[in-house]
């Protein structure tokens, strides 16, 4: 799950035809119009990659007032929770392979990005049985790294500010691998101390003792049974 919604917890009544849910589905739709003005002619139409930056901060900016609508308004709904990170991870993967495909941006750095993202999106839907992993600070940083270096990247700046870019999502990746490697540890600790993980513990010492103390009752029956 994504960052932000991850540490949500659903709105009793919610229902998903929400006006927060409304803006993720709105989010999802500008992906391929961002993709296609992105690659449009290219990547070389000044304009269109204006439009495309445009679009994309739109989409960014919808994913910030998506989540404090369903917070403030009580508008949690499972389906916000699944389809806001799907929702994040296309826009920005979108942006990754697009700048990779024009060969602005290596694919080192699109494939090293977009591997934490899913994998830790993936994590968290595994080990949400033993609960819900909060944002981190570490996350939200990264989140806002990460679209202001794909922001840099996609308008058409000075030779200049490509330096600027290339430091921020320098920077971006850091933090992503960083963040993805203390979410890991993290999960890790969630299954050894939830109350799940606990309870699960506990029942099998339990059952280890009732077989340890069934294998000592029947060894006293066979020495009881061979000294009479």
């Amino acid at each position: 799950m994504s960052e932000r919604h991850a540490s949500d917890t659903k709105s009793p009544g919610a229902s998903a035809w929400n006006v927060a849910n409304a803006l993720t589905i709105f989010r999802i739709a500008l992906v391929p119009l961002f993709g296609w003005l992105l690659l449009l002619d290219h990547g070389e139409n000044t304009r269109d990659r204006l439009i495309a930056a445009g679009v994309f901060v739109l989409a960014s900016v919808t994913d910030r007032i998506d989540g404090d609508l369903a917070r403030a308004r009580g508008l949690v709904t499972d389906f916000g929770k699944i389809a806001d990170p799907i929702a994040d991870k296309a826009l920005m993967g979108m942006a990754l392979v697009g700048l990779s495909v024009l060969g602005e941006l290596p694919w080192w750095v699109t494939l090293i990005v977009l591997a934490r993202e899913i994998g830790i999106t993936a994590m968290r839907f595994v080990v949400i049985r033993h609960g819900v992993m909060p944002a981190s600070r570490g996350g939200k940083v990264k989140t806002l790294l990460q679209a202001v270096a794909v922001g840099l990247y996609v308008l058409p700046l000075p030779g200049a500010w490509h330096l600027v870019a290339v430091a921020v999502m320098a920077a971006a990746v850091v933090v992503t691998v960083a963040t993805g490697v203390d979410y890991v540890l993290r999960a890790h600790r969630l299954r050894r101390t939830s109350p799940r993980a606990l309870a699960k513990a506990e029942r099998r010492r339990a059952a280890a003792a009732r077989r340890a103390s069934e294998r000592q009752a029947r060894r006293d029956r066979h020495t009881g049974g061979g000294v009479g």
